[in-house]
């Protein structure tokens, strides 16, 4: 027998006698969740290179690479202000149509973006998961760095008109543009991670989501103004579903980043208690975060298996 075969052979006799180590986590309610959040930033570095990977691999062999980032809501941005703005007239009713557009677009493109990518992680990364262990809420929170990215990317260009049409006013109503991406961020990520969870075992969901985001974009002020819908409800007789269709979360975010970039210089009308209604989506939506990752918890041991 030769000397490497010995090693080898001694090798194998040592793994045998090794304790099995099960990575689960032991946890509650509380520790588990602040112990997945402590997991996922002691590997940030590698969160860090899956964020660039999402990234590179989004625009792989493309000439203009994240410059694509930008062309499409800007594209958007000209279809819906040609169709609805001068077509169909709406324009006419609210100053500044393109600001009030492109801040509506530009926050709720971050929130369909994260939602989208993150339900779909798992799945994407099927292969580094039977291989390798990692916490699992690693995949999914890669996809909303690379959404971020995006995100800072139409934000340079939402400052820039906004500051040319002459509508930002700087101030504390800025403030408003922080709170909204923090509710975005709270909410997609604790419905990213349930639906990221739940695809692994019902394919079906990723195409789901997709419609209902597409859906819930024109349930939300973003190429008419929630006083359309006030009146409307007003007119039938049900106003209190004003109040319903307000306190979406998602709406809340879309009136927050409008009044800070479009409503303050265009004569523009903002719901009563705005930053109320916020401030409790936010409180809200770190519920909605901490129930996201205990469902996507309790579900990603079996992962593997599944995939």
């Amino acid at each position: 027998v030769s000397e490497d075969s010995k090693i080898v052979d001694a090798r194998y006799k040592r793994l045998e006698n090794l304790p099995l180590v099960s990575y689960r986590r032991k946890e509650n309610a509380v520790t588990g969740f602040f112990g997945a959040i402590r997991e996922v930033f002691s590997r940030r570095e590698l969160l860090g290179l899956l964020v660039r990977r999402e990234l590179v691999g989004r625009y792989k062999d493309s000439t203009l690479g994240l410059v694509w980032s930008m062309i499409r809501p800007l594209t958007q941005l000209l279809i819906y202000y040609l169709v609805m703005g001068e077509f169909l007239g709406a324009a006419r009713n609210i100053n500044n149509f393109a600001i009030f557009i492109f801040s509506g677009l530009t926050i709720y493109g971050l929130f369909s973006e994260i939602v989208n990518t993150m339900t779909s992680s798992i799945v994407a990364n099927s292969g580094l998961i039977k291989k390798v262990y990692l916490p699992r809420e690693i995949f999914p929170i890669a996809a909303v760095g690379a959404a971020l990215v995006n995100f800072g990317l139409q934000m340079i260009i939402l400052l820039v008109a906004a500051a040319l049409v002459g509508t930002i006013v700087f101030g504390v109503n800025l403030l408003f543009s922080l709170l909204s991406v923090l509710i975005v961020l709270l909410y997609a990520v604790g419905v990213g991670l349930f639906l990221a969870a739940w695809n692994v075992y019902l394919r079906d969901i990723q195409f789901m989501v997709e419609v209902i985001v597409m859906l819930l974009m024109w349930f939300s002020p973003i190429v008419y103004s929630w006083t359309f819908v006030a009146d409307a409800f007003n007119f039938r007789g049900i106003g209190w579903l004003t109040n319903i269709y307000i306190n979406n979360p998602v709406t809340l975010a879309v009136l927050g980043f409008q009044k800070s970039f479009w409503a303050d210089a265009s004569d523009g009308i903002m719901p009563d208690d705005l930053l109320l209604r916020m401030g409790v989506a936010a409180l809200i939506g770190v519920l909605v975060l901490w129930w996201g990752q205990r469902v996507f918890s309790r579900l990603q041991p079996n992962f593997a298996q599944e995939l």
